[in-house]
């Protein structure tokens, strides 16, 4: 069996934490398996859960709507969230659910190789860091963690909450698409070697 569609099953079959129990579906990802470029925000709402496929509802159709507006094809990202399974209530993970799913989505990364992570909310920036930070102030900036540049943002729904914020997401996710193009030039300088 292929390694993806065992880390497929895997999560299908997890209950490692009591949010297994209540899923409708696991979400687990949608986009390319080879994408440079993963997004990851905090959990499924109830559209996601119902589809089986993270970003479907408000919050992706505005993430989708930015990164194709950007130039970004839809084999560049990945996108999927810390937890793959629904909060009840769409209410932040909890540590303890966080760090069930800490070993699916390490396997996810594993996988999928990113070569940059965007944390969409102060959650997942502190799902990968550890560290606390409001992203109003820390957002737009790369950290270099395990080999991987990553750099928090505004989670869409924020944006959809706080509109005036929606020109920072859109400076952040061009951020990342130029140093995509950075990436991907270092890389035919390189092969030209």
């Amino acid at each position: 069996m292929p390694l993806w569609q065992k880390f497929v099953e895997d999560c299908h079959n997890c209950r490692a934490c009591p949010l297994g129990a209540t899923r409708t579906n696991c979400v687990i990802s949608r986009g390319s398996i080879q994408a440079p470029v993963m997004l990851i925000g905090e959990g499924p709402g109830v559209e996601e859960d119902r589809q089986g496929l993270p970003f479907v509802g408000r919050s992706g159709r505005l993430l989708d709507d930015l990164l194709l507006a950007l130039g970004f094809e839809k084999t560049d990202f990945h996108i999927g969230n810390i937890v793959k399974c629904r909060p009840p209530g769409n209410r932040v993970p909890t540590t303890e659910e966080a760090e069930a799913c800490r070993p699916l989505l390490g396997r996810q990364f594993n996988l999928v190789k990113p070569k940059l992570i965007v944390t969409l909310g102060s959650t997942a920036w502190r799902w990968f860091t550890r560290q606390e930070g409001q992203i109003s102030k820390i957002r737009g900036q790369w950290v270099k963690k395990g080999g991987i540049e990553l750099m928090p943002t505004f989670h869409p729904a924020y944006v959809l909450r706080n509109p005036a914020a929606r020109t920072l997401l859109w400076d952040d996710l061009a951020a990342c698409y130029q140093r995509l193009q950075e990436l991907r030039a270092e890389a035919r300088a390189a092969a030209d070697v």
